[in-house]
């Protein structure tokens, strides 16, 4: 997982509360701030931290990087549930995510004054929570818990709002004060209730301008409960459905953001970048694009996956009707997993190809779910793998398709799966990848991430 935050709140995670609401108050007089709500054109960059880096509070000093990488390929495995369209409901999208699965966190403040919130960044999911004032049955956290009446520029949705209309039936009507309830379930039995309402989104920015939103919708959570961490208090939805950060930025950003992945072997103190607006176009020498498919599943980000390649031996991803578009959106792009993965009988076809271009002999780790494994010693030489999406070549660096697990132990970064393929960040780093949801398309480019 990743902490996303900007300069201006770098410093201010390990000082107290109290000192972060003074800054952050004044931040707010400031004559930078930006209202994308008043159709003004955005273009601004934050950072991304990984989870396991020193900077995040999810950092145990006591993992070695090999049972910090195995944790990750178990969170990667795990979140494939959520979407698995056997146990999605079409209605609502937006309710098969697990909780725990989100590899990033996010640096934000809602209301006026503004309250810091530290929060799951899930490119997965859409609706903005945080757990609040009065809190019936929570999660235990480590900040204190957002309070309502405390902000000037709060407000609650009556039912029949377009605002509660937009989360579908996850959202519901309160008969005693006409205000409009929600409820999410995830697919590890976590869940969020509580109120749909409004309020002063603050984010941070690397060129120390703060962005100012008003009337965002979010969710005021009083009853959550299940495998949520200590260190985040709530979710913030970056997918493609219409209450999710990106879709209510809009206009503003032009439906554009983008991030740069740095590699796992990059310097502690080197951060990942994610982008919006002006500041996301992906263009230029080496840029590819792709179209991003739209689906009932609005949350998720579709592509096409047409074939893989090792080395000149080109493998098709299995179509059962060829005449029928049924191979548009075979793929979701996720951010928050870590291995790529595809159908399993594809897999197995892709797996033996790469064996056979290896000349070493496998080994096998038990405590892995990876498959296709070499002695990290052996002088290996992997094949290039190049993934086909539809008018675009995306070719992998070795790093993107072999994780260093251990010292002894070297595996190849894919996996089979009986659910719905996901393209993963490993696959995506050092590459800039850019999503114009107006356009719809997704774009790659070759990029030294850490430099950037």
């Amino acid at each position: 997982k990743c902490v996303i935050h900007g300069e201006w709140l770098r410093g201010l995670w390990e000082t107290d509360v109290n000192l972060r609401k003074e800054v952050l108050i004044s931040l707010l007089s400031s004559p930078f701030l930006s209202n994308a709500n008043a159709h003004t054109k955005l273009g601004f960059t934050t950072d991304l931290i990984h989870r396991d880096s020193p900077k995040s509070p999810f950092y145990k000093p006591t993992e070695t990087s090999s049972q910090r990488l195995r944790n990750a390929i178990r969170r990667s495995v795990n979140r494939v549930v959520h979407f698995s369209s056997k146990d999605a409901s079409v209605d609502s999208p937006q309710t098969e995510i697990t909780s725990n699965r989100g590899e990033y966190l996010m640096n934000i403040s809602l209301g006026t004054p503004p309250f810091p919130i530290m929060a799951i960044a899930d490119t997965g999911s859409d609706l903005i929570w945080t757990q609040c004032k009065p809190c019936d049955d929570c999660y235990t956290q480590n900040d204190p818990l957002f309070d309502p009446k405390a902000s000037s520029t709060y407000k609650y949705f009556s039912c029949s709002s377009s605002q509660c209309s937009a989360l579908g039936n996850q959202a519901s009507c309160s008969t005693e004060d006409n205000t409009c309830p929600y409820s999410i379930s995830y697919g590890d039995h976590s869940y969020t209730n509580g109120n749909v309402a409004a309020d002063t989104l603050t984010l941070g920015s690397t060129n120390k301008r703060p962005v100012q939103l008003k009337n965002v919708i979010i969710g005021c959570g009083h009853n959550n409960n299940g495998t949520f961490n200590k260190e985040g208090s709530g979710i913030v939805g970056l997918g493609g459905g219409p209450v999710s950060l990106i879709s209510q930025l809009g206009e503003s950003i032009d439906g554009k953001f983008s991030y740069c992945l740095i590699p796992l072997s990059s310097e502690n103190d080197k951060t990942s970048k994610i982008n919006f607006g002006t500041s996301a176009v992906v263009s230029g020498t080496g840029a590819v694009s792709t179209p991003l498919i739209t689906k009932s599943r609005e949350t998720f980000y579709y592509l096409t996956l047409e074939s893989i390649s090792v080395g000149s031996k080109n493998i098709k991803f299995p179509v059962s009707d060829p005449g029928s578009g049924e191979g548009e959106g075979n793929i979701i792009i996720d951010s928050g997993t870590t291995l790529t993965m595809l159908p399993t009988t594809f897999y197995s076809e892709l797996e033996d190809a790469v064996a056979s271009s290896i000349d070493a002999e496998r080994q096998n780790d038990p405590e892995s779910p990876l498959s296709l494994c070499y002695s990290a010693t052996a002088n290996l030489k992997v094949p290039v793998i190049t993934m086909h999406f539809d008018g675009a070549d995306v070719k992998l660096d070795s790093s993107n398709s072999f994780v260093q697990l251990s010292e002894e132990l070297v595996c190849f970064a894919f996996r089979g799966s009986e659910d719905l393929a996901i393209y993963g960040n490993l696959s995506q780093m050092n590459f800039l990848v850019g999503y114009d949801t107006v356009s719809k398309t997704v774009s790659f480019k070759p990029a030294d991430c850490a430099k950037m």
